[in-house]
């Protein structure tokens, strides 16, 4: 019996980074200002919106997870764009015949205000992704006090993405 080619895949993502003192808080490309001058601690920019996006491609097609391609003990990736990691990772995916169908993202945190900068991070991705920023969903919400992201401690986001095969 012939299997027939899969036409499409999912993938999920998730990532959490701890907030902390001296850092930038970047987001989606976004540079955004905490109320308490926090930002998000990795050994990349620390970006959990590109972070979760990136896992859930390679996820989608079996691919590993950003450590494989990105480990944070090589000191080529310290302080690294994740916009640009995240085209690194679009060009597997393309190479392999493999096209966005769309991307819908949840952001999780207290503080700051996510919403008013969902606009220009759907913008940033959009271009490194080289698609339409409609086929791009970005939500934001609270954990209602509770958790590592209810007690201020972090921000993490889940992602989800549907492949289509070219």
């Amino acid at each position: 019996m012939t299997r027939q080619a899969i036409q499409f895949r999912i993938g999920n993502g998730y990532d959490i980074h701890r907030l902390v003192e001296g850092r930038n808080l970047i987001i989606g490309g976004v540079k955004l200002n905490h109320p308490d001058n926090l930002g998000l601690d990795g050994h990349s920019d620390a970006d959990v919106l590109c972070h979760s996006i990136m896992d859930a491609l390679l996820g989608a097609l079996s691919l590993g997870d950003i450590g494989k391609y990105f480990p944070p003990c090589d000191e080529k990736w310290k302080n690294a764009n994740s916009l640009f990691l995240l085209s690194k990772v679009i060009y597997l995916i393309r190479k392999d015949g493999w096209e966005i169908n769309n991307i819908d993202s949840v952001l999780v945190a207290e503080k700051p205000k996510i919403m008013p900068h969902v606009k220009f991070m759907k913008r940033n991705i959009s271009e490194i992704l080289n698609i339409d920023e409609n086929l791009i969903g970005i939500k934001a919400t609270t954990n209602e006090k509770l958790g590592p992201e209810g007690r201020q401690e972090g921000i993490s986001c889940h992602s989800v993405v549907l492949l289509l095969k070219k």
